[in-house]
């Protein structure tokens, strides 16, 4: 087995580092980083991340949106770890438990601030939000950080 190089094994190292999150013990959830500029995040949605109405909270659906444009984003850039510095969010359909899958996208930027968008699909087939994201470089190394390497 021949191990990743380059961009391929950046991806993977963003991978690994998204499952070493403590955040993601609450969230099911697995990404994958299939070509610069896209990520994809599948998603388990539980009763325990409802609000009172029986439906996915809206903290639910801003994690899974923003994780999904962070990830586009710092796909592209291999030395630091972006940070959200803005992130907008349509909700367009109540979420219930059951799977669903948030594709990001980088939009723009290259240097300092990119822009990314992601979408949540739920099983059905349908979107049922959106949201588009400002991220910026940080002094934070990836190389640094717990759970950064290639597969």
């Amino acid at each position: 087995m021949t191990r990743p190089e380059g961009a391929d094994a950046h991806h993977r190292a963003l991978e690994s580092l998204y499952a070493a999150a403590p955040i993601n013990r609450l969230f099911a959830s697995s990404l994958a980083i299939p070509e610069p500029g896209v990520a994809r995040i599948s998603f388990e949605i539980a009763p325990d991340h409802f609000h009172a109405a029986g439906a996915a909270h809206g903290t639910a659906y801003f994690k899974m949106l923003d994780d999904a444009a962070f990830y586009a984003c710092n796909s592209l850039i291999t030395d630091r770890f972006l940070l959200t510095t803005q992130f907008n969010l349509l909700l367009t359909r109540p979420l219930s438990a059951g799977p669903v899958v948030a594709e990001g996208r980088w939009v723009s930027g290259q240097r300092r601030v990119f822009v990314g968008d992601a979408r949540l699909i739920a099983s059905d087939g349908e979107e049922v939000a959106r949201g588009t994201g400002t991220f910026m470089r940080s002094r934070i190394a990836l190389a640094g950080l717990p759970g950064y390497r290639a597969a």
